[in-house]
């Protein structure tokens, strides 16, 4: 293993030495956390996910249900999590009593033991192939925050939703983020919302979807986080060394121009696939972990964007396991830094800087963390 990490960029190195040992690089970091995902059939227990996490010092995780089992899991981990509100169900969060059943049920049993922050009332609504759930979502996120208020659980759990980049109109340069006009209307009462009850707008941000769709204009180092020229903002004069910075502080001023300054723009996705169909340019083994290692370290350093360099920027990286039943392109089911039985998914096919070795280095195994 030595041998090996000798051999590996900088990044390579970062990430190999935080998924395979309990050194604790991530301890007091309170900006990253993983998003654990569910979409497969061959997961290991939650128990033993809990067990994972726990030995990487994570201390904040998403899901993007409120499954009981995996909720009792967390329980007395310390392990701040974030449950989401699936798509299906914002029609009936319309009705307050309705809202109100469903915190009820799916959140006060489970409080405090289990560290709940944070409520997701739907996933990427605004750009959902359903175009009728948008309406839903306002009242949704409204009702559960006075469901939240009216059963005296938390003042601590807020409640927001998180959007796609695809909600701007434009995002480049920085300055020029805007949100798209037919989704003005309601966009300006979700913020007013946001704004209200000092919850975050949360961004799914995806440097890999930029590069693959434009891979012979947008350089692969920047959207990599390696080291670059970087471009700069002509209207700001900030300069932007990587592509997910710019892609944030784009959110930013699109909020901004909704009339809406003091809302924090966090991070609920960002990642990059380690395998690809043939037309998806950068899925790669080595690309994802060079973002991954890169975004780990620069975690560490508690880094900020340039248009809010006093406000770390708080990531959560897609994701912790490959699931194996995610619908689409081949990347879809592999974002994950580990598989389901445990081995580091970014180490395999490292050749040839892959010396000493094996594809089936697990050290997950040796602690009997993922083996049943």
């Amino acid at each position: 293993m030595a041998t090996f990490i000798r051999r590996m960029p900088i990044s390579y190195t970062l990430l190999l030495l935080f998924l395979s040992s309990d050194i604790g690089f991530l301890l007091g970091v309170s900006s990253f956390g993983i998003n654990y995902g569910q979409v497969a059939d061959n997961l290991p227990p939650p128990a033993k996910v809990v067990e994972l996490l726990t030995s990487l010092k994570l201390t904040k995780a998403r899901i993007y249900d409120t499954n009981p089992q995996v909720l009792s899991a967390f329980a007395n981990s310390n392990i701040e999590l974030i449950v989401t509100v699936e798509n299906e169900i914002l029609n009936q969060l319309d009705d307050p009593e309705q809202a109100l059943q469903w915190v009820n049920t799916h959140i006060k049993p489970f409080l405090p033991d289990t560290k709940i922050t944070g409520i997701q009332v739907g996933n990427e609504v605004f750009t959902d192939d359903d175009i009728t759930l948008i309406q839903y979502l306002v009242p949704a996120v409204t009702n559960i925050h006075n469901a939240i208020s009216q059963l005296g659980i938390s003042t601590n759990i807020l409640v927001t939703s998180p959007s796609s980049l695809a909600v701007l109109e434009s995002s480049y340069p920085p300055s020029n983020g805007s949100f798209k006009g037919e989704i003005a209307d309601i966009m300006t009462q979700f913020l007013s919302f946001l704004s209200t009850t000092k919850s975050p707008f949360w961004i799914n941000a995806y440097p890999f979807f930029a590069y693959k769709d434009d891979p012979s204009e947008i350089p692969l180092e920047y959207a990599l986080f390696n080291p670059n020229p970087g471009m700069v903002d002509p209207v700001t004069n900030l300069h932007y060394d990587n592509m997910l910075y710019a892609m944030v502080d784009a959110v930013v001023f699109a909020i901004s121009k909704m009339g809406f300054d003091g809302i924090e723009v966090k991070v609920s996705e960002t990642g990059w696939p380690s395998k690809g169909d043939e037309d998806e340019s950068g899925a790669s083994v080595e690309n994802a972990a060079s973002y991954n290692g890169n975004l780990v370290r620069r975690q560490m350093e508690k880094e900020s964007t340039p248009l809010r360099p006093k406000m770390a920027l708080e990531v959560y990286l897609f994701a912790l396991f490959n699931e194996d039943l995610k619908p689409g392109p081949t990347s879809e089911r592999n974002y994950g830094l580990y598989e389901p039985d445990g081995r580091i998914a970014l180490l395999p096919k490292l050749d040839p800087l892959h010396v000493g070795v094996s594809a089936d280095f697990n050290p997950m195994w040796k602690s009997n963390i993922i083996r049943p």
